[in-house]
């Protein structure tokens, strides 16, 4: 069993050893913490918070191996929020540390782990919400990895989701709601199209806004629910064995945790598949996605589609101005939308 120590940490009640399995070849041998390049300009961005993030990894990842009796092991590839790495407990079984960067959604994270129990996301197995720390069951490779066929993709999203969507509604409506979210997009595709020089052409903002404008005035209480807020195929894990919960074969990681209309979500999985909309009809192929998805979540496509649209634009210039490339192909699929 995982032991516990000091005054702030929460943790869950199962074991450890429930249904998990080490899954990785020799992951233990830890070295000094780096981060990408872009959870680096990320950090950087957040100023002497986030400055201190990275100058006091290795001590905080120390610390934590001392209050859980853990090891430590190589980092977890492709986060963009956060340091992720293997560990093993001190009864020999695996999980995953997660050290998110001190951004103000971090214990919304880690409140809507400990309310799921395991439904639809990963098991935490501790936290401590003042440092933005969490250890988690290990899983498998992401959805993202498997080379699925789309259909496939989506229904497994689907099924995994609506396990997601049943983890109860906060009692108080929370900071972020789907229209605070509408809102937000809007305010982030202003700003960056013209901080960076207006990277797409106008119509596509003007589509992206008015989208917004549209899902901020949609917003109705009794038709949300509590969204993951990011699930695309690579925060869908494969878990590694089966188990309540996941009985799709998939847990998400990494939610945003606000409130809105499930839609919001879907749109989110739309705004997958960037390379292959580049390469071929790219409407015809967006709009056949999106049809799929309505079909096997029952939900409404309009809206699918224009949080998919508003997410694609959003996330092309947010990660555009901490240097990633890929945002522009974002934009160029949008383009071929309007």
């Amino acid at each position: 069993m995982l032991a516990i120590m000091g005054s702030r940490c929460r943790c869950s009640t199962m074991s450890l050893t429930d249904g998990m399995r080490w899954a990785s070849i020799n992951p233990m041998h830890h070295t000094s913490a780096t981060v990408s390049p872009f959870v680096r300009a990320k950090a950087e961005s957040f100023g002497e918070p986030g400055l201190a993030w990275l100058d006091g990894l290795d001590d905080l990842i120390a610390e934590m191996e001392q209050q859980w009796s853990i090891t430590v092991g190589q980092p977890i590839r492709g986060g963009t929020s956060s340091y992720v790495a293997h560990a093993r407990t001190i009864d020999g079984q695996g999980a995953v540390l997660k050290l998110a960067l001190p951004h103000f959604w971090a214990p919304h994270e880690i409140q809507r782990l400990d309310q799921a129990a395991g439904r639809g996301y990963a098991r935490l197995l501790a936290s401590d919400p003042d440092r933005n720390v969490m250890l988690m069951e290990a899983l498998g490779p992401s959805m993202s990895q498997l080379g699925w066929p789309p259909e496939q993709v989506i229904k497994t999203v689907c099924a995994t989701l609506q396990q997601a969507w049943q983890v109860e509604l906060p009692e108080t409506v929370p900071a972020q709601t789907g229209s605070s979210k509408a809102q937000d997009l809007a305010k982030l595709i202003n700003r960056a199209w013209r901080g960076l020089d207006q990277p797409c052409s106008k119509e596509v903002i003007e589509t992206a806004l008015r989208y917004a404008e549209r899902r901020a005035a949609a917003y109705n209480e009794d038709r949300c629910v509590a969204v993951h807020g990011d699930p695309h195929s690579g925060n869908a894990m494969q878990v590694l064995s089966p188990r309540s919960g996941a009985e799709s074969g998939f847990v998400y990681v990494d939610p945003e945790a606000f409130v809105a209309e499930p839609a919001y979500d879907l749109g989110i999985v739309l705004r997958d598949w960037t390379e292959e909309f580049l390469n071929g009809p790219t409407r015809s192929l967006v709009r056949h996605r999106c049809g799929l998805l309505a079909e096997h979540s029952g939900l409404d496509g309009d809206a699918i589609w224009e949080w998919g649209f508003l997410e694609r634009v959003a996330t092309g210039l947010y990660v555009l101005e901490f240097g990633a490339a890929w945002g522009q192909e974002h934009l160029d699929v949008a383009e071929r939308l309007v």
